[in-house]
């Protein structure tokens, strides 16, 4: 018998006239088999990092062969993702065994009870069968509407909190990281999670080269791990009854790089300003003004933790003036300045709310 030629991992043995040929080896099958639902509206980038690091883990130099990962869309019809691009499922939304997970891709349309319903009988059938199930983005919400998160901790994207505590109250929602793992059942928050998300999983089933394997193609240095804090400032208002004060606060919250007057907020929410100021004043103790104020402080603080910004791009992207108009009042609130609280390690401890010394 002639010597063996390596593929890759299958040796092929050249065999002479006279050799009996072998027995064909059974196929490999991959570490890791996801199946991805895309729910109508879908955030694209959190559906494109996780299964593009999938993609790279499964070969080398991305040429997209099925060997050590594999994954398929499921579905029996085009899906169109929040910013107009359609997807076209390539396998039926059947059979939920062939896969270690399936990951429901959620977005805009969490808002639309009839979107997530159309999966459910099949994520049902999922969890009865032991599969895995992944809830990324607003995906969480379709897994939550089939009954399947009762009795878990749920991540969720910071801009989605408030309505998933009010359609699911009795299911403990978070959004202080990046995802939760419990085992059967896995949040992720979205966004550009998941791919941190994708590349736990791919530590875990395959091998940690391969998942930093995957990191280096998408031009990141690791992936983050599930406890990583997601980059938002908003206090925690489960427990505020106002619905005015709630939404005013979550528009606070994603206006964080730019100034807004009072008044918008206020008519974003439906009130006048003297409103608001008096419903700020009764739930929260703080104005409207020192409330939207500490949140661009804390997110300052965020930046000057997490990266090596200078203290002026930080301002401006906290929405402040200029270095000097936040140099003043994060001292205000931290008792050190930026560069000191930067250079102590981050001890500085807010102070008490101190009052409004200008926008």
């Amino acid at each position: 018998m002639a010597p063996p030629i390596a593929y890759g991992y299958i040796y092929v043995m050249k065999l002479n006239k006279h050799d009996t040929p072998p027995v064909r080896p059974r196929a490999l099958r991959p570490d890791l088999k996801i199946g991805f639902v895309l729910l109508d509206k879908f955030t694209l980038a959190a559906f494109a990092t996780f299964i593009d690091a999938i993609r790279l883990a499964a070969d080398r130099g991305g040429r997209s062969r099925k060997i050590h990962c594999s994954w398929s869309i499921l579905g029996d019809s085009t899906v169109r993702a929040s910013c107009g691009l359609e997807v076209v499922p390539n396998e039926p939304m059947d059979r939920p065994e062939r896969f270690d997970y399936i990951a429901v891709c959620g977005g805009n349309g969490f808002e639309e009870p009839q979107t997530a319903r159309k999966c459910a009988g099949f994520l049902q059938e999922a969890a009865a069968k032991g599969v895995r199930l992944i809830g990324v983005c607003s995906g969480s919400f379709a897994l939550a509407e089939a009954g399947l998160l009762d009795g878990y901790r749920v991540c969720v994207h910071w801009n989605v909190l408030q309505s998933f505590t009010e359609s699911y109250p009795a299911i403990k929602a978070s959004s202080d990281q990046l995802f939760i793992d419990a085992g059967e059942r896995i949040t992720c928050a979205g966004s550009m999670g998941g791919a941190d998300l994708a590349l736990s999983l791919i530590r875990r089933h395959c091998s940690p080269e391969k998942a930093q394997q995957a990191a280096r193609h998408m031009m990141l240095q690791s992936g983050r791990p599930g406890d990583f804090p997601q980059p938002h400032f908003l206090c925690d208002l489960e427990h505020t009854a106002d619905t005015v004060v709630r939404r005013a606060a979550l528009l606070m919250e994603q206006s964080l790089n730019e100034f807004r007057p009072i008044a918008w907020f206020a008519g974003r929410a439906g009130v006048s300003v003297r409103q608001l100021e008096r419903r700020f004043k009764a739930t929260l103790g703080l104005s409207p003004a020192a409330f939207f104020r500490r949140l661009r402080l804390d997110y300052a603080a965020f930046l000057l933790r997490q990266t090596d910004l200078p203290v002026l791009e930080i301002a401006i992207d906290a929405g402040f003036v200029d270095g000097t108009h936040m140099t003043r009042e994060f001292k205000r609130r931290f008792l050190e300045t930026p560069s000191e609280y930067r250079a102590t390690g981050y001890v500085g401890k807010p102070a008490a709310e101190a009052p409004p010394s200008g926008p």
